[in-house]
C-alpha cells in the first residue's frame, strides 16, 4: 500500500487519480493489461478484461507482474478477489497447446484432463476434432486451425499457437538504409513478431508501421501478400517499399478494383477480397495464388468480417497485424486475437511522442450552442435522427470558418461524416472536396497538392481516416464523426502526428453541439486517446468571435 494514484475494486474496475504526480507512470503500466473505460476530467476507469490479461500475458508479462503494477500504485491493499482471478485468468492461456505430431497431424494438448474434457464436449469444438490420440491429445482437422482458436478464445481456454508456418517461396527482400535506419521501437517490434510468430504491432500514426512491415519483410525473405484499406494505401506502401528496400517494381503487384497483378510481393485491398460475384467470393483464388509466407494486415482494426472468415483459414501462413488501436466498435478485438495473432508490440503514443518521432498535439472540444429553432426540432425529433441533426448542425459552420482564420497558412483538413455537409463546408470555405466518389487519381493528386502547400485546405469524409500520408498537415478540424468511435478519433488524429518541416505542433479540434448526444458520442470518442495521455482542453464557441 502506498499513497499512489490507483484505487482497485473488486468489481476489476481500477481508478486513475489524474492530478497524481505519478499518474502518467501508472497509466503507462495500467495500459499493458487494462482497457480504459471513462475519461473524464479528475478520475479516469480502467477495467481489467480477460482478453487484456491474456494480451499481456502473449507479450510476455506474468501475473506477478501486473499484480506487482497494482500494488506499486495502489492506495489501498489489492482486493483478495482481483488477485486470485488476475492469476486464474492469465493461467488460463497456454494451458492448451495447438501443435504438430510428429508425422505432421495438427494437434491439440493439455496436461490438464478436466480442461482437455470439457472443450472436447464443447458443441462448437467437437466437430472440430478427428479423433482421440491419448489422454492429453487430439487430432484436429487439418482446415480447423482457425476457427479452433476462436471458439476457444470463446470457451475462455485461449491456445498458444505452436503448431508452425509454412516457409512460403523464398524471395530475396533486404532493407536500403541509405540516410535512415529502423528506429529502436521498430527493431524491437519487428524482433517481437518474429519471436511470438504471427501477431499485432501497435504504434502511433506517423510512427512508421510501414517500415516495421517492411523489415517483418526484409527478415522472412518470402513471397508477401499486404492487405489494405483502399488503392491511395497501396501506392503510398508500393512507393514505400520502392524507396527502402531492394524490392523492383517489376516485383511489386497492385490487385485492387482497378489492377489486376500477382507478384512475389502483392498490395491487396479488403474490398476486392470482399468483392462477391453470384454470391461468391470472386478473389479468393488470391489467397492461394502464390505459396505466401507472410501476410500483412494493415490497419488490422478494420479488418471487415469476411477477411476474418478467410483468414481463418490462413493459420499456416505467418501474420502481421499493424494498427494504431486495437479498439473495435463491433467488439471483435476476440477474433483479432485469435485469427491474427495477440498484441506482440506496443508504444504509447506520448513515448514515441517523447522521442520526437511524433509531433506534439493539442486536442480541443469546441461546444457550440444551438439556435432555438434547431433545438426544437432536435427535441422533436425521434432518436435514430437526433445525431445527425446535432453532427450536421449550421451553427458549426461559421466556427470551422473562424478556426480557418485561426490557422490561416498552415495545411488543414475539415473532415465530415455526411456527405451534404461536407458539400456545404467545401463550397463555403472554396476548398476542394475529397469522398468515397472521387477517383482515385483526383484523390491522388489532391492529396499531392496539399502536401505541397498549393491547397492548404482540404474537406474530407472518413475516407481520410487510414492509412494517407500528409506529414505538413498542422490542423484538423472534426465537424461531424461515426458516432462515438474511439478508434476514429485516434486516426483523424494521427493524421497530424507526422513531425512537421514547419516546426508547428499540431492542433486537434473536434466541433461539439452542446446538450446533445453529439456530446455524450465526444465523451466515448476521446477515451482511446485519454489513455494514451492526451487531455482535450473546452472551448466555447463564443471564445473564438474574431
Amino acid at each position: 500500500m502506498s499513497d499512489g494514484p490507483l484505487i482497485v475494486q473488486s468489481d476489476r474496475t481500477v481508478l486513475l487519480e489524474v492530478a497524481h504526480p505519478a499518474a502518467e507512470d501508472a497509466r503507462h503500466d495500467l495500459a499493458i493489461f487494462a482497457e480504459l473505460e471513462r475519461a473524464p476530467e479528475h478520475i479516469h476507469t480502467y477495467r481489467i478484461t480477460r482478453l487484456g490479461l491474456w494480451n499481456a500475458r502473449a507479450a510476455g508479462h506474468t501475473a506477478a507482474d501486473m499484480l506487482a503494477t497494482l500494488e506499486r500504485y495502489s492506495k489501498f491493499p489489492i482486493p483478495q478477489t482481483v488477485a486470485v482471478d488476475m492469476g486464474e485468468t492469465v493461467a488460463r492461456y497456454g494451458r492448451l497447446v495447438i501443435d504438430r505430431a510428429e508425422d505432421g497431424t495438427l494437434v491439440l494438448r493439455s496436461n490438464d484432463l478436466a480442461v482437455l474434457t470439457e472443450i472436447a464436449g464443447a458443441k462448437r469444438v467437437s466437430p472440430l476434432l478427428v479423433e482421440r490420440l491419448d489422454d492429453e491429445t487430439f487430432v484436429v482437422a487439418a482446415w480447423a486451425r482457425g476457427q479452433l482458436k476462436q471458439e476457444l478464445v470463446k470457451l475462455g481456454w485461449p491456445a498458444e499457437d505452436l503448431a508452425g508456418y509454412t516457409p512460403g517461396t523464398p524471395h530475396p527482400i533486404d532493407l536500403v538504409e541509405e540516410g535512415w535506419h529502423l528506429r529502436d521501437y521498430q527493431n524491437k517490434a519487428v524482433e517481437s513478431f518474429f519471436d511470438g510468430g504471427s501477431g499485432v504491432v501497435v504504434l502511433p500514426c506517423g510512427a512508421g508501421k510501414t517500415l516495421v512491415g517492411a523489415g517483418a519483410m526484409a527478415t522472412s525473405k518470402t513471397t508477401t501478400l499486404i492487405l489494405v484499406t483502399n488503392t491511395v494505401s497501396a501506392r503510398q506502401w508500393r512507393d514505400e517499399l520502392l524507396r527502402r528496400t531492394t524490392l523492383t517494381a517489376e516485383e511489386i503487384g497492385e490487385y485492387s478494383g482497378q489492377v489486376k497483378e500477382v507478384r512475389p510481393v502483392t498490395i491487396a485491398t479488403y474490398q476486392i477480397l470482399t468483392a462477391k460475384r453470384k454470391g461468391e467470393y470472386a478473389h479468393l483464388a488470391l489467397l492461394d495464388a502464390l505459396d505466401w509466407g507472410l501476410v500483412v494486415y494493415d490497419e488490422v482494426h478494420l479488418l471487415p468480417a469476411p477477411v476474418f472468415k478467410l483468414t481463418a483459414e490462413l493459420q499456416a501462413r505467418r501474420r502481421l497485424g499493424l494498427t494504431a488501436t486495437l479498439v473495435r466498435e463491433d467488439g471483435r478485438e476476440g477474433d483479432v486475437f485469435s485469427l491474427i495473432g495477440p498484441k506482440r508490440f506496443d508504444a504509447p503514443w506520448k513515448e514515441i511522442e517523447a522521442q520526437g518521432f511524433i509531433s506534439p498535439a493539442s486536442c480541443f472540444e469546441v461546444r457550440i450552442d444551438l439556435p432555438q429553432s434547431d433545438r426544437l426540432s432536435y427535441a422533436a425529433a425521434a432518436d435514430e435522427e437526433r445525431y445527425r441533426l446535432a453532427a450536421t448542425a449550421p451553427a458549426k459552420l461559421d466556427v470551422v470558418r473562424r478556426l480557418v482564420e485561426r490557422h490561416a497558412g498552415e495545411r488543414i483538413l475539415v473532415i465530415g461524416q455526411y456527405l451534404d455537409q461536407i458539400d456545404e463546408l467545401a463550397d463555403a470555405l472554396d476548398a476542394p472536396r475529397l469522398t468515397g466518389a472521387t477517383p482515385v487519381d483526383e484523390r491522388e493528386r489532391l492529396y499531392q497538392e496539399f502536401r505541397e502547400g498549393t491547397t492548404p485546405v482540404l474537406v474530407v469524409s472518413k475516407v481520410a481516416n487510414f492509412s494517407v500520408d500528409l506529414p505538413e498537415a498542422t490542423v484538423a478540424i472534426q465537424v461531424s464523426g461515426s458516432f462515438g468511435s474511439r478508434q476514429e478519433e485516434a486516426q483523424r488524429l494521427g493524421r497530424l502526428l507526422r513531425p512537421k518541416e514547419s516546426g508547428l505542433s499540431a492542433n486537434f479540434y473536434t466541433l461539439v453541439a452542446r446538450d446533445t448526444v453529439d456530446q455524450d458520442f465526444a465523451q466515448n470518442r476521446q477515451r482511446f486517446l485519454a489513455e494514451q495521455g492526451y487531455s482535450y482542453t473546452i472551448l466555447d464557441a463564443h471564445s473564438l468571435a474574431a
